[in-house]
């Protein structure tokens, strides 16, 4: 087996799935500074004056927010790749999985030239409707319309790390992106601290990092006998595995959707309720939330690729074994990070900027929405299983109703009606992640998840 794959269908699960999970969760650890760096870097070091200091923090959170459902829009689209390769290397069927490969590329990169143009035209249309205060608005239009120029590195990374995900192997991408990120914190320095270009310098930054992490990859990958040769011929459409890709990955791309554009509301009544300081605050809580379901997220991915396998083999109960595992060793770590952020509020968000009206404002958010991270790792966990079974439409189903019918009107309901300010908005979190618990557990103790989704598995 290539130094680029891991088999998940036999050894010990809990051995297996730490192995696997460590790079991944410092993979994903490191990912998280992008977003962190530009906040630091822009709350500390863009201006003497702490007010323009807020102003252009504020724009940087808006336009990450906004990049960030683009990325979701084809998000679907790796999480299928996930899926299908990892089926397909556990039923044993390499020349699928390769051919997978060539189709997700050779997909995305077509989607992500016509999303990069849309969305540079409706840039100005999306600020407004998420109430963008007017004194962060040049600043978060220069942020998002330079990031939305990447669009296809951003893609193209993201398809990289999800196809290593489904081949079982979380080490290479950690060293990709940690070259990444190290070039994204000299860059922010040097551009926003050094050549004071606030954040059209940060978004700089990250979009030319996360090129050189693609190019790395690509260039390292095709030298070491990786399931993909990136030869220009093998960029090519299958038309059956794009059905399957797209039948798998339209689901999770929409569920990604509703989520972000349920937390783009809570950024909308948080810009209405408290302008540019309260959009600020809450953007530096979010940032340090990604690094805060990180566990979460990492036992998530886990428990996917380590199913899609054991599925693809039809070994179902090694499987389920994986999940609880996962949810073991995620709740673990997430306890520690909610005794700490009930504790130490203060100083984490002081981290991100001396401002104290800011700081007042984040941990009033920050008091409520932080009881998330004891729900996230046993939902994510969930998720993670359902959707290496192949199930994304379930998932789907379940992140809409929980985002719809909670996330939106709780936080409306006790941020706006009720006058609770940034505390009720933060409520809107866990709120919704305790709907998505419920569901993802009926459907799992059901045994639903084992029906077959895909056609990929190895014969019975």
């Amino acid at each position: 087996m290539a130094r680029t794959q891991r088999d998940f269908t036999q050894g010990p699960i809990a051995k297996s799935m730490i192995a696997f999970s460590l790079p991944f969760l410092l993979s994903n650890i490191l990912q998280a500074l992008y977003g962190a760096v530009d906040m630091l870097v822009v709350g500390n070091f863009s201006d003497p004056d702490p007010v323009i200091s807020a102003q252009i923090l504020s724009g940087v959170n808006i336009g990450s927010q906004i990049t960030n459902l683009v990325v979701m829009m084809v998000s679907g689209l790796t999480i299928s790749g996930t899926v299908m390769v990892g089926q397909y290397v556990g039923a044993k069927k390499q020349k699928d999985a390769s051919e997978t490969v060539g189709t997700m590329f050779t997909l995305m990169a077509l989607v992500g030239l016509v999303l990069m143009a849309l969305m540079l035209i409706l840039s100005d249309v999306m600020l407004r409707l998420l109430n963008t205060p007017a004194e962060a608005f040049d600043h978060a239009k220069s942020y998002l319309n330079i990031c939305l120029s990447g669009t296809l590195f951003i893609f193209g990374y993201n398809a990289v790390s999800s196809i290593q995900r489904g081949l079982g192997d979380s080490v290479r991408p950690l060293i990709f992106v940690g070259i990444a990120c190290l070039v994204n914190v000299v860059l922010d320095l040097w551009l926003v601290k050094g050549m004071g270009m606030g954040a059209a310098g940060a978004a700089w930054a990250t979009v030319i990092a996360q090129a050189i992490s693609l190019l790395l990859a690509a260039w390292y990958l095709s030298r070491n006998k990786f399931i993909f040769d990136f030869k220009l011929k093998s960029f090519r459409i299958q038309k059956e595995k794009m059905q399957l890709m797209v039948k798998l990955g339209i689901p999770s791309s929409v569920q990604s959707i509703v989520v972000n554009i349920s937390f783009l509301v809570m950024t909308s009544i948080v810009n209405s309720i408290g302008g540019y300081t309260a959009s600020a605050a809450v953007g530096v809580v979010g940032k340090f939330n990604s690094f805060a379901i990180l566990p979460a997220v990492a036992m998530s991915s886990s428990v996917s690729a380590f199913a899609a396998q054991n599925i693809g083999a039809r070994l179902y109960d090694r499987a389920k074994k994986s999940l609880w595992v996962g949810i073991e060793i995620a709740m673990g770590i997430s306890l520690v990070v909610f005794a700490a952020v009930q504790i130490f509020p203060e100083a984490i968000i002081g981290i991100f900027s001396p401002d104290p009206e800011l700081i007042k404002n984040g941990v009033e958010y920050m008091r409520t929405f932080s009881f998330d991270y004891l729900l996230v790792p046993i939902q994510f966990c969930f998720n993670g299983l359902i959707m290496g079974a192949g199930h994304t439409r379930f998932t789907l189903l379940n992140a809409s109703l929980s985002s719809l019918l909670l996330r939106i009107p709780v936080a409306i309901l006790f941020g706006s009606v009720l006058g609770w300010g940034l505390m009720g908005v933060g409520l809107a979190g866990p709120a919704a992640s305790v709907a998505g618990v419920l569901l993802g557990g009926w459907f799992i103790f059901s045994g639903r998840w084992k029906k077959d989704q895909t056609g990929i598995g190895a014969e019975a």
